[in-house]
């Protein structure tokens, strides 16, 4: 009855429809006083939640991602709401991710273009593509990781640290990508990188070949024909590198490996899974692909 005149008294009056009720003015404004307290604690619970993920994750959300980690609590606002609470009310803003530098050296050996920036895939282990990014140590010593993304669901399917950026490590890469997913090789796995001289390498397109892996290249100096991989290792420098130092490389290592295996993969919400983790969409992919043989086989 408190709803109906709260939402009808601007057309009846407050005082009508009171009066034709039979409701007292102190008791109904009594009834707004403590919907008023229980709104104001309900939204004062929402923001200790928002400051307890956020910190939880070391400053690491937006507001579009805070809103779908929020979800995963059972609170459920609008994307609106999550950026005025978090932004507005609590003074929370994500990590700024720094973009890196990039140039271009003249290749060695240039294969085509075979993505052309288009970077969706229907299922696993058709497109993967790869590039180093160098970390820091505290003491100012650099290491060089090599990672290799599906672009199916932006999962990270090897990720190797080394002293040396070389051909080797771009191959150790390769190789654990293609033993954690043998499929890819029955599927002729199309592997996209940059023009660098550890992928053009006669070591690395003759490894490439064993396994039956089709190289694809961005076009010289053109970061944007391999953005999702660009875009990882921005997420990887924001949310990790950035915001510890590592006194060794075994320890940077086993940061970079837990990051990339366990966070990105298993727990960090991606945009383009629509808000899903990258092993939550590859899940799903796979129970509706067992679901579908099996409706096929019982319709034989």
């Amino acid at each position: 009855m408190y709803d109906f005149i709260t939402a009808e008294k601007k057309t009846f009056g407050l005082r009508w429809l009171l009066r034709r009720l039979k409701v007292y003015p102190n008791a109904y404004y009594n009834y707004l006083k403590k919907r008023t307290l229980k709104t104001n604690q309900q939204k004062q619970a929402i923001k200790e939640k928002i400051k307890e993920i956020y910190h939880k994750k070391n400053g690491v959300p937006g507001y579009r991602m805070m809103k779908k980690l929020l979800e995963r609590e059972n609170i459920f606002i609008s994307m609106t709401t999550a950026h005025y609470y978090m932004n507005k009310e609590c003074k929370l803003f994500s990590v700024v991710r720094k973009k890196r530098r990039t140039g271009s050296e003249k290749p060695h050996k240039v294969f085509d273009n075979l993505l052309n920036q288009d970077f969706f895939v229907k299922e696993p282990n058709l497109r993967w593509c790869t590039d180093f990014t160098y970390l820091l140590l505290q003491n100012g010593n650099k290491r060089y990781n090599c990672t290799i993304l599906d672009l199916y669901d932006r999962s990270v399917v090897a990720s190797v640290t080394g002293k040396n950026i070389t051909s080797e490590l771009a191959i150790l890469a390769l190789k654990k990508a293609l033993s954690n997913n043998p499929s890819a090789r029955r599927k002729g796995v199309v592997l996209h990188s940059d023009q660098g001289s550890q992928f053009t390498s006669k070591a690395f397109t003759q490894c490439c070949e064993s396994h039956g892996v089709r190289q694809s290249m961005s076009r010289a100096g053109c970061p944007y024909d391999n953005a999702p991989i660009e875009r990882y290792f921005n997420t990887l420098k924001s949310e990790l590198i950035n915001l510890y130092s590592f006194t060794s490389g075994e320890k940077l290592c086993k940061a970079v490996s837990d990051f990339a295996y366990v966070w990105y993969n298993h727990g960090r919400p991606h945009s383009y899974n629509n808000w899903q983790t990258p092993m939550e969409k590859r899940k799903y992919t796979s129970n509706y692909h067992y679901q579908s043989v099996y409706a096929a086989k019982a319709a034989l």
